[in-house]
């Protein structure tokens, strides 16, 4: 029964990645359910049991979370283009389905993004695709290291995270100016707090780039350091937008058993591959746990 069930899941989970890669393409039901190896009529069932999500709402929101992804944090596209990416064959017509998903024109979210409803449009989503992702680590996905001081350039998220994207836009616009880009400049996250904190104001993370430049402090961007020394290394990839089942396998299973002690340092992550710049699945990132 176990078997079988894992033979199910690599099905649907072979169906997920063929979306992630394929948001250009006509993804029909007769293409993924080839994918899935079942008949379409099943497929479509047996999807919507798995999901909660039916195959044709699932792709439309997928494409539209990748747009609004880059309507919020690239400014080479233009609205027309995203339209294009998402499978609108016009503007008008992807304007009316994303403002009545988010209840925001796309360009006014270009413009000015409310986080919260953009939250609550892609939950679904975002609970569709944790069903089969609950990775499964071991102390075998854990390496130690000895990494090197990185000299970095921050910008402080402190409050709800329901409002991190606008910190986000933030960074990603004084990046960009700096000529810093992800490909050449590492990307850090630095958690000062608990990622679900009782109180949200509470919440506080340091979005990071590294950079050997002076920083002009008075652009709100504060320069800093992430410490040198041994850490427990964990890579995770896909659902690298929550990587708190990660950080708590570090600290609640790996770290008790290895006989090893935390430094005086936050858990942080290396972002490696970003979204949408990759497909979704092909995210990436490294986790790191500080040693003494």
């Amino acid at each position: 029964m176990k078997a079988a069930l894992q033979a199910y899941h690599a099905r649907m989970q072979r169906v997920l990645d063929h979306i992630d890669r394929h948001l250009d393409e006509d993804l029909d039901l007769d293409t993924l359910s080839g994918i899935a190896a079942y008949s379409k009529y099943h497929f479509h069932r047996q999807f919507t049991a798995t999901f909660g999500l039916s195959v044709h709402r699932y792709v439309q929101l997928a494409r539209m979370k990748r747009a609004s992804f880059r309507l919020a944090y690239r400014d080479d596209q233009s609205v027309t283009d995203v339209a294009m990416d998402a499978g609108y064959e016009a503007p008008d017509a992807f304007a009316r389905a994303f403002r009545q998903r988010l209840g925001q024109s796309p360009s006014s979210f270009q413009k000015s993004p409310d986080w919260e409803p953009w939250l609550a449009a892609f939950g679904p989503l975002d609970d569709a695709r944790s069903k089969l992702m609950h990775k499964t680590f071991t102390a075998d996905d854990v390496t130690i290291r000895d990494v090197p001081a990185t000299r970095v350039a921050i910008v402080e998220h402190r409050g709800d995270p329901a409002t991190l994207g606008a910190s986000i836009q933030r960074f990603i616009a004084w990046r960009k100016a700096a000529g810093l880009s992800p490909s050449t400049s590492p990307t850090f996250n630095v958690w000062r707090s608990e990622r679900r904190p009782a109180d949200p104001a509470d919440y506080s993370v340091d979005l990071c780039v590294g950079t050997d430049r002076p920083i002009d402090e008075s652009d709100g961007v504060k320069a800093g350091e992430i410490p040198g020394g041994r850490c427990a290394v964990l890579r995770v990839t896909g659902d690298t937008h929550n990587l708190e089942p990660a950080a708590l396998f570090l600290y609640r299973d790996w770290l008790p058993q290895s006989g090893e002690e935390a430094r005086d340092f936050p858990i942080y992550c290396q972002r490696l591959m970003l979204y949408p710049e990759v497909p979704e699945s092909e995210a990436a990132a490294d986790l790191f746990l500080p040693l003494k």
